[in-house]
């Protein structure tokens, strides 16, 4: 795991420390997770969940780093977790898979934006020509923050429930 981290001001001024997740970072993230609201986690796990298991967080940080990676974000005058970002490389195809969840009462803030933003530097960082989001259709702010970040739409295979997102990193 990186001893990386990034200091991160969002758009209205707030500031943000987001560092890769570790493996004591468990409770951290159920905090988290349990700060997110049903209709998000949903978005975030395409499913309708009420709480995120510790098998769930186990399966976020306990990974492969060189392939997956899970960052959390902390308010940064507090040891507060307030968002987690996944990136999930697929290295023979020199594709990325990116997840985002911001804790409800830290929305709107512009923080969503610099995490993806974030997330497309780290992809490219590791060399890889495409990043990937798959959304629910009705997420209209992930995908609206998407497209304006210059990801493509596109339907989802099979499933008219969601849409694929994607955004080349090749020049």
């Amino acid at each position: 795991m990186s001893e990386q981290q990034w200091n991160v001001t969002t758009r209205d001024g707030s500031r943000v420390l987001v560092r890769p997740a570790g493996n004591d970072d468990e409770k951290l993230l159920g905090e988290l997770f349990d700060h997110i609201s049903p209709q998000d986690l949903r978005f975030r796990f395409l499913s309708a969940i009420k709480h995120v298991s510790r098998r769930q967080i186990a399966d976020l940080i306990g990974v492969d780093h060189s392939a997956v990676e899970s960052y959390i974000a902390f308010a940064q005058d507090t040891a507060t977790p307030v968002a987690t970002a996944v990136l999930a490389c697929d290295r023979g195809k020199g594709r990325a898979e990116v997840a985002i969840s911001v804790r409800s009462d830290f929305k709107g803030h512009g923080l969503g934006w610099e995490l993806l933003s974030l997330m497309v530097q780290e992809a490219k960082n590791r060399g890889l020509d495409k990043i990937e989001s798959i959304e629910d259709r009705s997420n209209f702010d992930a995908v609206e923050r998407e497209q304006n970040m210059g990801f493509r739409v596109q339907p989802y295979p099979d499933d008219p429930t969601l849409l694929l997102l994607s955004k080349s990193l090749v020049a």
